[in-house]
């Protein structure tokens, strides 16, 4: 972890509860925030059958209120924590959020399928279990901002246009709480929904993030490549939108959320090879490729920066125009399309990126 880090196991916040007596007004309370860096870490699935138990025990008094409650669609500390374990376990659920969506579900399958247990429709006690095993600590660490973090570079604005995102000098984040949000593998709304009213904009504030490795920046040298484990082999699945790494004995070493092509340029078919990686790559559009929205008849490039069309890595294949690269929107992946080829967060391509070997097969899986 990087400097500033402080881990801090914490327990569950209690709400206060109060009981209606027959004939009077219940007494005012206090609303009790349900997402905190606390209640993340003590969260836990239920044990078979604890609910209805306790449920039966709580019907023979009369049954508490409780205001503050989280809605629906608020983010799940569970979930926030079983997203957490499973990023540390290298089965990837993309942006961390909190929420029950396509690559939560799919790295919950992958990484129980690794383990030798059944395909989960959700969080079994078991299942978090094995994850508790994979790593340890707690799974939201606090952050305090530097000069650095504040001071940025970053830019007013990312404009929708590739002609004019060209004109940029480069293609950094937009603000800190994008920077931060990416950083620690976060949705920005988590992020904003763990620190609720925190000055992002000034340095020594203290923020709850995900406790994950943190996304680093700038180039690579080749001879310090490819690092342990490993990568040989790529299994890329388009109906399920997912990228796999093998090692060379055939163990899955990485489970990644993807978008794969569109109808506009589909993904190709058959087999590949790695041919290089180029990390804080410039984006070169040639006219051939007719995206939708760019009108250039001429090759144009795009500046390096997370913002970049194709993120902070480019992971060449050797079919040509073609590669696995990450991403300006994270939370998209998975989600949407993309221009044909293999797009990963930016978290998840650098992890990639650090592992394949040159001459790696990669393999595309049809519908």
């Amino acid at each position: 972890m990087s400097a500033g880090f402080a881990l801090r196991a914490g327990v569950a916040l209690v709400g206060l509860l109060a009981l209606a007596a027959p004939g009077l007004a219940a007494p005012k309370r206090e609303e009790s925030p349900t997402l905190t860096r606390d209640a993340v870490n003590a969260a836990a699935p239920e044990a078979p059958g604890a609910e209805a138990k306790d449920r039966g025990a709580k019907d023979k008094a009369a049954k508490p209120e409780r205001k503050g409650a989280r809605k629906d669609d608020d983010p799940d500390p569970l979930i926030v924590k079983a997203q957490v374990l499973l990023d540390r376990a290298r089965f990837s659920p993309g942006a961390i959020d909190g929420r029950q969506g396509d690559n939560y579900r799919g790295a919950l399958a992958a990484f129980a399928k690794a383990q030798g247990l059944p395909e989960p429709k959700s969080l079994t006690p078991e299942l978090f279990e094995k994850l508790q095993a994979a790593g340890t600590g707690p799974v939201i660490a606090e952050y305090t901002l530097t000069e650095d973090d504040v001071r940025g570079p970053y830019v007013e604005k990312i404009p929708a246009k590739m002609e004019e995102q060209a004109e940029l000098d480069a293609m950094h984040y937009t603000n800190p709480r994008e920077m931060l949000a990416e950083r620690f593998h976060m949705s920005r709304d988590l992020l904003s929904a763990l620190n609720p009213g925190a000055a992002l904009d000034k340095a020594g504030t203290v923020v709850a993030v995900a406790a994950v490795p943190p996304l680093e920046r700038g180039k690579v040298k080749a001879k310090e490549l490819p690092q342990s484990p490993k990568v040989t082999r790529i299994e890329i699945d388009k109906s399920s939108r997912d990228l796999r790494a093998f090692d060379k004995d055939g163990k899955l070493i990485a489970y990644y959320p993807a978008s794969i092509g569109s109808d506009e340029k589909p993904a190709p078919s058959g087999e590949a090879k790695v041919k290089g990686v180029a990390f804080e790559p410039d984006y070169t559009y040639n006219p051939k490729y007719q995206f939708a929205g760019v009108k250039s008849k001429t090759k144009f490039s795009i500046h390096p920066g997370p913002n970049n069309p194709v993120g902070v890595v480019w992971i060449d294949l050797s079919i040509p125009s073609y590669g696995i690269h990450g991403t300006p929107e994270p939370e998209k992946v998975g989600k949407t399309e993309s221009h044909g080829c293999i797009r990963l967060t930016n978290w998840d391509a650098r992890d990639l990126a650090l592992h394949v070997e040159r001459g790696a097969k990669v393999s595309f899986k049809e519908e």
